[in-house]
């Protein structure tokens, strides 16, 4: 039905509730983008958070299933297959993206008991104008190859703690960082 929230989804003819508040995808989001964790592991965490009822799914329902959150994550979109450039993080930029969802939302999300992740993330794409916006525009004219004009050179240049996206790294690589660092000092 047109402008309704799913709060369930349809796997192989059989209806499962789920969990869709943005918190609970929130974490299936960061999980997904977790170094540490292999392919199999995300898709059950995933599995796991988003169908309460996910004991007593069948096993072969798994695919179908990690199918439909994905879809339902992505706002009901089936996924086009192109790769985007990463231009933003949710953990990365909690500090930045929550206050500009707000101002669109007109209250403090975070504190209400729920709101539903397609109204959440209605909600993060009607941003507009605010800091958040002008990093991810600058983080996209960048990803493109795009040139900053001169005023976008010393914002990016003066706001490099919040402009530059850190790489996601395994506590292996970081390690390895570290006693490179400790060499170089």
């Amino acid at each position: 039905m047109i402008g309704a929230l799913p709060k369930s989804l349809l796997i192989d003819g059989i209806e499962y509730d789920i969990r869709s508040d943005f918190r609970d995808v929130l974490k299936i989001v960061v999980a997904f983008s977790d170094p540490e964790l292999g392919d199999g592991e995300k898709v059950y965490i995933c599995l796991r958070i988003l169908y309460p009822g996910f004991d007593d799914m069948p096993q072969e329902q798994y695919e179908a299933a990690f199918r439909a959150a994905i879809e339902f994550i992505d706002n009901g979109q089936k996924d086009d297959g192109r790769p985007s450039p990463r231009v933003m993080d949710w953990e990365q930029d909690e500090t930045l993206v929550f206050p500009a969802i707000n101002k669109v939302a007109g209250y403090e999300t975070r504190s209400c008991d729920y709101l539903h992740w397609w109204t959440f993330i209605g909600y993060y794409m009607e941003i507009s104008e605010g800091v958040y916006s002008s990093v991810l525009n600058l983080r996209m004219k960048r990803a493109k190859g795009k040139k900053l004009e001169k005023w976008e050179q010393e914002y990016w240049r003066s706001n490099k703690r919040i402009c530059v996206l850190k790489p996601k790294l395994t506590e292996a690589e970081k390690e390895a960082r570290d006693k490179l660092n400790a060499l170089l000092d």
